[in-house]
């Protein structure tokens, strides 16, 4: 059964909050909505000059708001100052970094910060985000996973283990939120071609932020839980689990 939503009369968002307010595919999930012009767009982040840059490439109202992802002590006051400003309809939870695992190796507290920012920084966001929709009796948040949380690769295994604590953090949460009128949408694209991974070689079934966003916005508009971009990468990823571990092992990424 599809959770109740409430945007706008028009079943269309009217407040949305992004983490991670320069993320590529973030905003490329804003832009894809079929939002009225007087949305209301918050984008929580570090780099304030980025993100009225990026404000101003969205056909909504765009303003910045201060937001670090190492800063866990500080995540709640975010959420309380958005929220007393008026309920919230959509939560993007896009806050991300990619370390080269060799980087990880020569330097671990790099791979902890990883793992603090794409994992750890979610968990306080979200609960705090979730506990305030509940009582609003209505909200969605996005969460953006990988396929990089199905199976850890030696290439980039810190990673993989910030994703898949996020990916299992996400479908827990979206049971413990059945019957409370917010949804959860968790989203697993594959390669990304973007800012995140520029200079990297692109994988098979690689996707850009565009039709990340647009395979999200048109998530939204249905009731489904989860979504794979592109929708093939499902396929894939139960292939990836069955490969024998020696196998896997000389695999080069």
């Amino acid at each position: 059964m599809k959770e109740p939503v409430m945007f706008d009369n028009l079943g269309r968002p009217a407040r949305i909050l992004l983490f991670g307010g320069t993320s590529e595919i973030g905003l490329a999930i804003i832009a894809a909505l079929k939002a009225p012009a007087d949305t209301q767009v918050l984008l929580a982040g570090r780099d304030e000059a980025r993100m009225a840059a990026a404000g101003k490439e969205l056909p909504f109202n765009a303003v910045g708001i201060e937001f670090d992802a190492l800063d866990l002590e500080a995540h709640k006051a975010v959420i309380d100052k958005v929220f007393a400003d008026g309920p919230v309809d959509l939560v993007i939870a896009a806050t991300g970094i990619l370390t080269p695992q060799a980087d990880v190796d020569a330097n671990p507290i790099l791979g902890a910060r990883m793992i603090e920012v794409n994992f750890t920084s979610h968990v306080t966001t979200v609960l705090e985000a979730v506990a305030r929709m509940k009582a609003q009796r209505h909200g969605t948040i996005v969460v953006l996973s990988s396929i990089a949380a199905v199976r850890p690769r030696k290439a980039n295994f810190v990673y993989g283990a910030a994703k898949a604590g996020l990916d299992a953090f996400a479908r827990g949460l979206t049971d413990a939120l059945d019957g409370t009128g917010v949804r959860l949408l968790l989203v697993r694209p594959g390669f990304v071609i973007g800012r995140m991974t520029a200079g990297m070689t692109a994988a098979p079934l690689s996707s850009t932020p565009a039709q990340v966003g647009a395979a999200v916005a048109a998530a939204l508009e249905g009731s489904a839980s989860q979504v794979w971009v592109p929708r093939s990468l499902s396929v894939l990823a139960t292939v990836l689990r069955m490969v024998p571990r020696s196998m896997w092992r000389r695999m080069r990424r």
